[in-house]
């Protein structure tokens, strides 16, 4: 299949071919030819994505992305670098984790060996599923979730850990809250203070979550389901459900942590409207080392200084 640029386009505006939306990007299915599969990946503005090039499945698997429209920007083990128009980037030059980001919205074209790409195609109707849930119960979640995902990954970059274990972090934060869906509605979106047993009701959230995952029909997503579990425990070892401490608390989840807060406190909620960037940090430092693991803290302020305080 060879397609021009204004071919594409044209598929996706005039048919009705099936879409997944996952929060942060579009992705159109348009095809396979000569076993290899092709869809438009329509990042949405201000969103990222990431790629890790794996042979795990299929030797010398093809996974290519070409910007059709707009700017597309990549950082690749501390290097950035921009693909316009017509560029192509080959997944298996690179071997380790790239960062995909979109200042704009940005439309891109990606070939994968079919069956990488059609088995990656019925997982992510899965996924969008469950988040379609999450959105039905509380739309606040549903993009909550996915800004826990995008900082989560980045903060994981910024620690230096194993991009073998990203996915796990990924989808553990994009998921932190799926526990939710299993709370009352007038529960979780009651605007007083929770009766103790309301907050007992609320708190476990974390292990019907893990629960959750760990039942889950995607094999890989179970084994995210300790994040899920641990994104409410706390460094001093006053949080739920298990009371964990210190390093008894797993990375992945105490990176979490700090992002959920953040993006809690930053975020109008039913019951109070939302703090400045400036009152937010505070609030994390004064939790560095009691509530918060203060590693994580600090590379999280590093984070926002390089992104000059923005949050997205």
């Amino acid at each position: 299949m060879t397609l021009s640029i204004e071919q594409i386009i044209d598929i996706k505006e005039k048919t009705s071919l099936h879409r997944n939306d996952v929060g942060h990007a579009i992705s159109t299915y348009i095809g396979k030819s000569d076993e290899i599969g092709y869809s438009l990946f329509s990042l949405l503005p201000r969103r990222s994505f990431w790629v890790r090039y794996s042979t795990e499945d299929v030797e010398s698997a093809i996974e290519k992305y070409t910007v059709v429209q707009g700017k597309l920007e990549v950082q690749y083990e501390g290097d950035t670098f921009f693909l316009h128009k017509g560029d192509t980037l080959d997944a298996s030059e690179y071997p380790e984790l790239l960062s995909f980001y979109g200042e704009e919205a940005v439309e891109i074209l990606v070939e994968m060996t079919a069956s990488v790409f059609e088995r990656n195609f019925r997982n992510t109707e899965i996924v969008q599923r469950d988040a379609a849930s999450i959105e039905r119960v509380d739309g606040y979640t549903f993009h909550h979730c996915s800004r826990i995902k995008d900082y989560s990954i980045e903060l994981w970059k910024k620690l230096g850990q194993p991009i073998e274990r990203v996915r796990m972090l990924r989808w553990g934060a994009y998921f932190h809250d799926i526990g939710k869906l299993a709370i009352p509605l007038e529960i979780l979106n009651k605007k007083e203070k929770f009766t103790p047993e309301e907050w007992e009701i609320m708190k476990s959230h974390t292990t019907l979550g893990a629960q959750m995952m760990r039942e889950h029909e995607i094999e890989w997503l179970r084994d995210s389901a300790f994040i899920v579990e641990e994104h409410h425990e706390r460094f001093d070892g006053k949080g739920y459900p298990y009371g964990l401490k210190e390093d008894e608390i797993s990375l992945e989840a105490a990176i979490v942590s700090v992002v959920d807060s953040f993006d809690a406190m930053t975020t109008d909620r039913i019951y109070r409207d939302s703090l400045t960037v400036e009152e937010a940090i505070q609030e994390i430092i004064r939790g560095r080392g009691t509530q918060f693991n203060p590693v994580v803290v600090d590379a999280f302020l590093k984070l926002l200084h390089e992104q000059q305080f923005k949050w997205r």
